[in-house]
């Protein structure tokens, strides 16, 4: 008959002890395989074997937490664009499409890309490789500097768009879609003189047409924008509204 007799805890396993990179490497497998929406501080205490309060040592918070992940997946993305031959324009869309590829194969990860920070190897590793094909493209460095931060935002947002709107994620968006192409159609040239008839202009292009359009656009207005005769020193962003 087995032994039913209480074993000490003295006897069982030892847990691996907590560690800011185990837990980062907890979550980066929980999001791949459930998504980051599940990944929740509770549900990675459940993973870990351990208390929710115990994490927080560790991790701050739950955004903290999701700009870790962030940050490890996007080591996923292809920086090799970066030192290849080449018209210096593709080789940086090509990096931004691979990052967006990335945000893409994880539902809610764009949305989180918009308002968490990642600092980690793979962020810097991301800005080094668009600051050098800004450098290279002859963009000013202190223009490149700031233009980097909305080439991200856009990539990311479109993005975003993408996933929330998209008829796999989410249930009614071909009909919101359809209601905004009959708004649009239907617009009243009394009351929208300069909307009506142009519905097929804000309507055509495909995803990919719009997406190079809109980096060029970027790249053209950074290289002629010049930044204010006295920007605010770096401190001043964390008081911003």
């Amino acid at each position: 008959m087995p032994d039913a007799r209480p074993r000490s805890r003295r006897e069982r396993p030892a847990k691996p002890a907590l560690t800011r990179e185990g837990i980062v490497s907890t979550a980066v497998r929980l999001v791949r395989a459930e998504g980051l929406q599940r990944v929740t501080m509770r549900r990675l205490a459940k993973e870990l074997d351990t208390g929710p309060a115990s994490l927080y040592v560790y991790v701050a918070s739950t955004d903290e937490l999701h700009a870790a992940v962030l940050d490890e997946l996007l080591g996923d993305v292809d920086l090799s664009p970066a030192t290849r031959d080449g018209d210096w324009r593709q080789r940086l869309e090509a990096v931004l499409v691979s990052y967006m590829g990335v945000l893409s194969e994880h539902p809610g990860l764009a949305r989180t890309a918009v308002v968490v920070r990642p600092s980690g190897p793979n962020y810097l590793n991301l800005l080094q490789a668009l600051l050098r094909l800004l450098h290279e493209g002859g963009v000013p460095d202190d223009r490149a500097a700031w233009g980097v931060d909305p080439l991200l935002l856009v990539a990311t947002a479109v993005t975003a768009e993408h996933s929330a709107h998209g008829a796999a994620s989410r249930p009614g968006a071909d009909a919101e879609w359809n209601a905004l192409t009959d708004a649009l159609r239907g617009a009243s040239p009394a009351d929208h003189p300069h909307l009506a008839g142009r519905a097929g202009q804000l309507l055509s292009g495909t995803p990919e047409q719009r997406r190079g359009w809109f980096f060029r656009m970027l790249l053209d207005g950074m290289a002629r924008t010049p930044l204010p005769e006295d920007p605010q020193p770096a401190d001043a962003r964390r008081t911003r509204s």
